[in-house]
Parts: structure tokens; C-alpha cells; sequence
């Protein structure tokens, strides 16, 4: 099981009321709702691995040149040195150290690479796992990792934590008329505004799936623009023509890597915390004293 852990901490953060503080007052809705939905997680799927997939850059560098405008919209601050700052909510950041310390304590491995987001973790991993593959995120771009034939598949909840979705390639083809890796074509074709992807004009996602399915990836799409008895439509034709740049870098910038060079880490699941004094003190400090005590509950089971 592998987390796409900002994808869910944000998630956690706007789905527990920010009414939840630790002792000296300091928001916490972040952490125990993540630490929550872990336990949950554990309790219904009992795991033999379970991984957090961490963000070391949130917009990489090498995605920006490809497509300048790639997360722009989300940048609070540029750095010369080192990833961009991603516009939080202020209760949000401060909590971030708190959840990197307590998956530690737990002996939950945490793994991000400099360099590269927590997808491309997630589809490292994925891509060298050799038995089922669960991905548990709240971002519709993993959907490009679902394999039936792998066993791969995307929980995503729909009502903050407590309520997942069980994405399988028949749940996209029923959605959006794509498999798993035609989902980054559709995604790329379409565009996305969340992730600043300008996608090709005119082509929306019921267009982009009626395309893929008539020339069987992008790469016929593109070969079609310079067919004449293709069956593009003369604005389409323009459009996919005029668009050409931008397909060209796109599937890059849109496909998660499988080659992320991945540290040494454990992924198995732990049965009992690993620092079990860092996990009460850490419970005090911040008075996750429910969520804490659930999560080491549902790991003895």
C-alpha cells in the first residue's frame, strides 16, 4: 500500500475542524486525521507493506522547463537554490514536521527523493513491485497506474478520509473510456488547470476519449494530423497541428517516472510502534493521544 501522504494530510486538513489543538493551541487536525486514516487503512486492508510517499519538490525543475506553467499558479515563493514553497494554508505547515515525526516513530517507512514529487516515488515503486499494489491517493493523475492484470489500483476517498473509492481499469473505462495508461493521454490532451496543463484548445475530455479510441493512443493522434484521409476534423487537425510543442513535451511532464533512483528503506508494515517512547511523547506534546492509541491498535492485529 503506498500513501501519497500531502495528497491525504491535505485532505485530512479540511476534513477535521481546525477546532482540534494540540495543548498549547497549536492546530493539529492535519496530523490526527492522517494518523486516523492510517489506522483505518490498516484495520480494513491489513497491509503487508505500507509505504508514505513523500513530495521532496512538489515542482521539479525539469518538469518546469519542459512547461513553464506546471504548478505556477500554486508557487507562494520562488527559491534559487532548492523547490519552490507551495502556497499553504499557514495551520497546515507547521504540522508537516509533526507528521514526518510520528510516521518515523511509528517505523512507518517515509521515502521522497530530491528532486521528484511523491507520484514518481509512487510510480517507481509500483513499477518494481512484484505482487497486488494498492495507491492511496486523492489525485486523479495516479490513475494512469492501474493495472488489472498487476493487480494495480488507486483507493481515493471521496468524503474527507472515511469513504474510498475502489479505482480498477473498469471503473475508468465506464468514467472516462480509457485504460490506465490512456488516462495521462486524456489528461494531457484535455489539460488540467490544477496542475497548470494548458491541454490542446477546443479538446475536452469527452473529445480527448472519442480521439484516443478512434487512433489508439496519442501517438496515432499525432500521426493523423499529417494524414489527410484521417478522420480529424479540420479545427481538431489545426488545433492537434498548432499544439505540436506542446505534445511533444507533455507525456513527460504528465507521466509519473519509474526510474526514481530510491533510497534503502523497509516498507514492511509495522506490528507495534518502532520508538514507542518518541510515540507517547509525541502523543502528549501534541495531544494525539485518540489517534495514536487507534493506530498502534489496529498495527497489533
Amino acid at each position: 500500500m503506498l500513501l501519497d501522504t500531502a495528497s491525504l494530510y491535505f485532505r485530512a486538513y479540511f476534513g477535521v475542524p481546525d477546532s482540534v489543538k494540540a495543548p498549547d493551541g497549536t492546530p493539529v487536525n492535519a496530523v490526527r486525521g492522517l494518523l486516523d486514516f492510517i489506522g483505518r487503512l490498516v484495520q480494513d486492508h491489513r497491509p503487508d507493506d505500507l509505504v508514505a510517499c513523500m513530495d521532496a519538490d512538489w515542482r521539479p525543475q525539469w518538469r518546469v522547463e519542459l512547461i513553464p506553467s506546471y504548478k505556477a499558479h500554486r508557487v507562494a515563493q520562488e527559491t534559487p537554490d532548492g523547490p519552490d514553497v507551495e502556497e499553504t494554508p499557514d495551520t497546515l505547515t507547521p504540522q508537516v514536521p509533526i507528521i514526518e515525526a510520528a510516521l518515523d516513530a511509528f517505523g512507518i517507512a517515509r521515502v521522497g527523493v530530491a528532486g521528484y514529487e511523491a507520484d514518481d516515488v509512487i510510480g517507481t515503486i509500483t513499477a518494481r513491485a512484484t505482487g497486488p499494489v494498492d495507491i492511496v491517493t486523492g489525485d486523479r493523475d495516479l490513475y494512469q497506474l492501474i493495472d488489472d492484470e498487476k493487480q494495480r489500483r488507486v483507493l481515493y476517498p471521496l468524503k474527507g478520509v472515511g469513504s474510498l473509492q475502489l479505482t480498477d481499469e473498469a471503473w475508468l473505462q465506464e468514467k472516462y473510456g480509457v485504460d490506465g495508461p490512456g488516462y495521462a493521454d486524456l489528461a494531457l490532451l484535455r489539460g488540467d488547470p490544477s496542475d497548470g496543463l494548458p491541454g490542446v484548445p477546443g479538446i475536452g475530455e469527452k473529445t480527448a476519449a472519442k480521439l484516443l479510441d478512434a487512433f489508439g493512443g496519442l501517438p496515432g493522434i499525432i500521426a493523423a494530423i499529417d494524414d489527410p484521409k484521417s478522420k480529424l476534423t479540420p479545427t481538431q487537425r489545426r488545433r492537434l497541428d498548432e499544439s505540436r510543442p506542446y505534445l511533444a513535451v507533455a507525456p513527460k511532464v504528465v507521466k509519473v517516472a519509474s526510474d526514481v533512483p530510491l533510497p534503502a528503506f523497509d516498507p514492511a508494515l509495522p506490528t507495534a510502534p518502532a520508538q514507542p517512547e518518541m510515540v507517547e511523547a509525541l502523543a502528549r506534546r501534541w495531544g494525539l493521544g485518540g489517534a495514536v492509541t487507534r493506530l498502534v491498535s489496529a498495527l497489533h492485529r
